[in-house]
């Protein structure tokens, strides 16, 4: 089976419809979506029409919880765009999607960690900076989780993938449409692939287990970075042509 992972598409169409195409050429069997679908600074409606009409299995990130339940006065400015553009069936949309959901056997979807959307999985946030997590920070961030075959995450917008000791792979495919951002929580920290390219990546079983190959993606990213400064988003510009904060 070959199985395609994007996540933290985040409102870019430029970069899914770019991501898309390049899966259409990959023999793809199943796709999975693991949230953060529409906030930013770019096209979150038409975000919306796209995902909606391509009916890919979808897991809410935190950015969709924030949209439904957060008020506007607590909102970023990428929820905000979100929840001005989108539709009421949109909204409905996002209100129907799990939080967690099976792909196929022995394989699991988040978008954060499996019980909270808020948990980077792969990377631990230290004083200093970013780390790679140890295998027993994983497997305490997986709780109950740690007998999947395959555990799939997002959030991080970081392509990873760690190899458990009992056998378990956890991948995280990268960022889809915003390659670097920066957060103050649990220190000051940034997250950057280091280029502009849209990332996802294709699982494949047929050697007995799961094998990963990340993938990165040339799209358009000078336009996507001109949408961003139409709606005063000098920072995500920033981040879609370099890849860096």
């Amino acid at each position: 089976m070959r199985l395609a992972v994007v996540s933290d598409i985040h409102g870019n169409l430029l970069a899914i419809e770019a991501v898309l195409a390049d899966m259409a050429r990959q023999s793809i069997d199943h796709s999975v979506n693991l949230g953060d679908l529409l906030s930013g600074g770019l096209q979150p409606r038409q975000t919306a029409e796209l995902l909606i009409d391509v009916g890919m299995k979808t897991v809410a990130g935190n950015h969709e919880r924030q949209i439904l339940t957060l008020g506007p006065e607590h909102m970023g400015a990428s929820d905000r765009l979100a929840v001005q553009e989108i539709t009421p069936a949109q909204r409905e949309w996002l209100a129907c999607l799990p939080s967690t959901l099976v792909v196929t056997d022995g394989v699991l979807a988040c978008h954060g960690s499996p019980d909270d959307d808020l948990t980077y999985l792969l990377e631990t946030v230290e004083p200093a900076g970013v780390r790679q997590a140890t295998d027993r920070e994983v497997r305490q961030r997986l709780g109950t989780h740690t007998d999947w075959s395959l555990v799939l995450c997002g959030h991080t917008h970081l392509p990873r993938a760690t190899r458990l000791p009992e056998g378990s792979l956890v991948v995280n495919p990268g960022s889809v449409g915003w390659p670097a951002f920066d957060d103050d929580k649990p220190y000051p920290h940034v997250m950057e692939a280091g280029t502009p390219h849209a990332r996802y990546a294709v699982l494949d079983d047929v050697s007995g287990r799961w094998d990963v190959e990340f993938r990165s993606v040339v799209y358009d990213w000078e336009s996507a970075a001109l949408i961003a400064e139409a709606h005063d988003r000098q920072d995500m510009a920033r981040a879609l042509r370099t890849g860096r904060v």
